[in-house]
């Protein structure tokens, strides 16, 4: 491939990563604590969209911070692995193959 078809490529490649990650942005991550007291939703980018709350976790300040972090951590790491593999998926399969740069998305 020439270096103007491989330019071209990667203007393409980019255009497509920045059409999913606003996709992800319609992508819903739901998490919940293990006794449902707290919910919370947040999009495969991260940004949080709902948090539900108990209201018997109102009455102890501490234990909703610990159930906040708990459940904000796990909902935050499920939609960092939906938002890697996307992406990833389509920097791999849109790249040209440039010498020497062939481990870069493994």
């Amino acid at each position: 491939m020439d270096l103007m078809g491989m330019m071209g490529k990667l203007k393409e490649t980019q255009q497509k990563i920045e059409d999913t990650k606003k996709r992800l942005d319609t992508v819903l991550i739901d998490e919940q604590s293990t006794d449902g007291l707290l919910k919370v939703t947040l999009t495969a980018n991260r940004s949080i969209k709902s948090i539900t709350i108990d209201d018997s976790l109102l009455e102890d300040k501490e234990q909703l911070e610990d159930y906040m972090i708990l459940v904000l951590n796990k909902a935050i790491e499920k939609a960092t692995k939906v938002n890697e593999a996307e992406l990833d998926a389509v920097a791999k399969m849109d790249m040209p193959m440039i010498p020497g740069m062939d481990n870069l998305f493994k």
